[in-house]
């Protein structure tokens, strides 16, 4: 039976949107839920080492926030927003973005950066979902956002981070994201070496994420949505190290939706044996949407932030925890003034 998007709807009081990180990184609030009873436990994030088991494999997202936000100018003066999403040819000289006032920009038009000004990029079209697409005229991109561009915050933070590291994780690598794998930013190179001290180990995947993971789903079930595609990366590593655990009894940990459906579009499809036996990645595009327990078969627990109502996120931790677990434990972070979304708290969820 289709899944009624209003079931992911919960009322949030604004000043529980962190505006800032934690002073600490592992200071941050955990609220820890077990999937089969339900039952809820308050400490703080520090903590998850002692939850640490020998033989559990701690799995990151080590895609790296670029400054994607750039003002650019057109030939009238006017200045137009660009935040860059992700490349849409293998080259680099073509990428989706979003472009602020888009509704003024004409097809082929040349936008300009700089002073004296110098062409900068061509605005090519845009779609239905406000998607633009531009070409880059002078490329490489990356070297240049590094010099001109901003680090992005979503939309619901309305104050400029103190320090713009604490919006990366400590581990951190390849760049490509618009947004941050949040569920890692409570880490710190202590309590990694804490948690592996206790027997568990780590490795990466990458997902590079584009500002459509924060979206609402716009239909009226679930199952209706069509979720955004992100670029993807599980290393042969990565899948050794998970087709050890899964054959030695150990627990594959997913710190963050990111690192979910990474390793979820790696094992769709696998049975637990072929788990057990596997030995190479894999790596694409990705557009798997979970939003149901069955599609889950690798990731034993995670560890997340608290998401927005009605996004694909809420769906993913909801399938994976239960619908009313996910719902009861938002209900209780609320009355006990959790921070929300990506600059708040975190769930462990096992």
């Amino acid at each position: 039976m289709p899944t009624d998007i209003r079931l992911l709807d919960y009322s949030l009081p604004q000043r529980l949107i962190a505006q800032q990180p934690a002073e600490r990184r592992d200071e941050s609030r955990l609220l820890i839920l077990r999937r089969d009873t339900g039952d809820l436990e308050q400490r703080a994030f520090r903590d998850i080492a002692g939850h640490a088991r020998s033989g559990d494999l701690f799995v990151v997202n080590d895609s790296r926030v670029f400054p994607a936000r750039l003002f650019v100018n057109r030939t009238t003066g006017g200045r137009v927003e660009i935040l860059f999403l992700n490349q849409a040819d293998e080259g680099g000289a073509l990428w989706k973005c979003l472009a602020r006032p888009a509704r003024r920009l004409r097809e082929g038009e040349i936008l300009f950066h700089g002073s004296p000004p110098a062409p900068f990029c061509r605005f090519d079209s845009k779609n239905d979902s406000g998607i633009a697409l531009v070409e880059i005229l002078r490329p490489p991109l990356f070297p240049f956002l590094a010099k001109h561009g901003i680090v992005p915050l979503p939309p619901y933070i309305n104050d400029a981070i103190d320090d713009p590291e604490r919006y990366q994780t400590v581990y951190a690598e390849r760049e490509g994201s618009a947004a941050a794998p949040t569920a890692g930013l409570h880490f710190t190179p202590e309590l990694i070496k804490t948690i592996k001290a206790a027997g568990a180990r780590f490795a990466s995947v990458t997902l590079h994420i584009g500002l459509d993971t924060f979206k609402p789903i716009a239909t009226s079930t679930v199952e209706a949505h069509e979720i955004h595609t992100e670029v993807y990366f599980v290393p042969d590593e990565t899948a050794r190290l998970a087709a050890q655990t899964v054959r030695e009894g150990g627990r594959v940990i997913a710190v963050g939706t990111t690192a979910v459906r990474c390793l979820e579009t790696w094992a769709a499809g696998k049975s637990r044996e072929e788990l057990a036996g596997a030995e190479s990645g894999s790596s694409g595009a990705t557009s798997l949407f979970i939003h149901n327990r069955s599609q889950f078969r690798i990731v034993d627990a995670m560890i997340t932030n608290f998401h927005l109502p009605r996004t694909s996120l809420l769906a993913l931790v909801a399938a994976f925890a239960g619908l009313d677990n996910i719902m009861s434990a938002y209900k209780f972070a609320i009355d006990n003034d959790y921070r929300f979304y990506s600059l708040g708290d975190a769930m462990f969820i096992y």
